[in-house]
């Protein structure tokens, strides 16, 4: 259930940041946030995230944290175990959205950290930041059952800003999904220009759907039906030409909640870290 909160004050971060809170030391309570102030929050967050790389360059030390989904309690309980920004920065790998039952109350939270704290917090895009697929899985629904269809195309806005990938200290590329036979190095995702829809094939749609597989060499066909599979020798390589030490993404659920794909060794010099969230 959604209290429809006062309609005809302005936006102050604050306000909904402090409501948000609410619910975030007792997730038992409802998000009372009105319609017109989380339209106001999609719109604040759009401005910082637009005026911001789509590929950000972070300093460490930083939290990285792959796929939240809705899981607004256990969410919660990780972030209280973490700290909240400004004393602790933190980099989301996307997929804030759809199976769980409180997608809202998770998108507007990291909506409100990251208006209220633009340098601590940086939200990548996931696969499930694309209408084509949170249209099916859950969030559409819950926005149409707790506000209306116009909501979730006011997140839909947000989402199609988001920044793709992320570079830490120079040395470690984060993204959702993976590598892509057509990414040469991480600058080149400089030269696309936002808003932007995920296409079905081609570089955007590999860093939020591809997959490792440690039984190929090269590229491989996705069983997910989209995008491809790459083997360790590829990451070896995108390692060796960009100078890099390591790639984290998510996008895929391990049994630890971290997960290694491939361990340095001399021959390969290979590290490519698989980190989900929950």
């Amino acid at each position: 259930m959604v209290t429809e909160g006062v309609d005809n004050q302005d936006f102050n971060v604050d306000v909904i940041y402090k409501r948000i809170m609410k619910v975030f030391h007792d997730p038992s309570q409802p998000l009372e946030i009105a319609e017109s102030q989380l339209r106001k929050l999609c719109l604040a967050v759009r401005d910082v995230i637009m005026s911001q790389p789509v590929l950000p360059e972070l300093s460490v030390p930083v939290n990285i944290c792959g796929d939240i989904h809705g899981q607004f309690e256990d969410f919660i309980e990780q972030i209280k175990s973490i700290g909240l920004p400004p004393d602790k920065s933190y980099l989301f790998l996307g997929d804030y959205v759809d199976r769980g039952k409180r997608s809202l109350e998770t998108i507007s939270l990291l909506f409100a950290l990251k208006v209220k704290f633009p340098e601590h917090i940086f939200l990548l895009r996931g696969n499930h930041e694309c209408a084509s697929i949170n249209r099916i899985y859950g969030f559409y629904d819950e926005c149409k059952r707790r506000y209306n269809i116009k909501i979730w195309k006011t997140f839909t806005d947000v989402f199609n800003c988001m920044p793709l990938a992320a570079l830490v200290e120079n040395t470690i590329f984060c993204m959702h999904g993976g590598l892509s036979p057509d990414l040469y190095s991480p600058f080149d995702i400089n030269k696309y220009e936002r808003p932007m829809d995920i296409p079905n094939k081609g570089v955007l749609c590999d860093l939020l759907w591809s997959d490792p597989d440690p039984d190929i060499v090269g590229f491989g066909d996705n069983d997910r039906g989209v995008s491809f599979t790459f083997g360790a020798n590829e990451v070896s390589k995108f390692l060796r030409r960009n100078n890099l030490s390591l790639i984290v993404r998510a996008h895929q659920v391990v049994e630890d909640g971290y997960q290694f794909f491939c361990k340095k060794e001399k021959s390969t010099d290979c590290d490519s870290a698989l980190i989900p969230l929950l």
